[in-house]
């Protein structure tokens, strides 16, 4: 499965989105200052994934969140599923 991930920066607020194979393994890349756009906002949580099926739709998806811009746009995503914090799409 390849996901799509929201991290919080719990330093100063923050929210980062992208997309990966391993989702464990991404967060630790990013806690451990290896992501230059994220090493300065140390540390992050997850708080929302979405799961797909190939990396295309979990980049695509990643890129429509990350053009919405707005941080209350993430917030309502976030919020909106704040009970399913995961949700699997299939492609047809």
């Amino acid at each position: 499965m390849f996901y799509l991930y929201i991290l919080y920066s719990t330093k100063n607020g923050r929210y980062y989105v992208g997309s990966c194979e391993n989702i464990n393994k991404r967060l630790r890349q990013h806690n451990l200052g290896l992501v230059r756009s994220t090493k300065f906002y140390l540390p992050w949580k997850i708080v929302y994934t979405e799961e797909y099926k190939t990396l295309s739709e979990a980049r695509k998806r990643e890129y429509q969140v990350k053009s919405w811009k707005k941080r209350v746009a993430i917030e309502k995503l976030i919020n909106g599923l704040n009970l399913k914090k995961s949700r699997i799409h299939d492609s047809d």
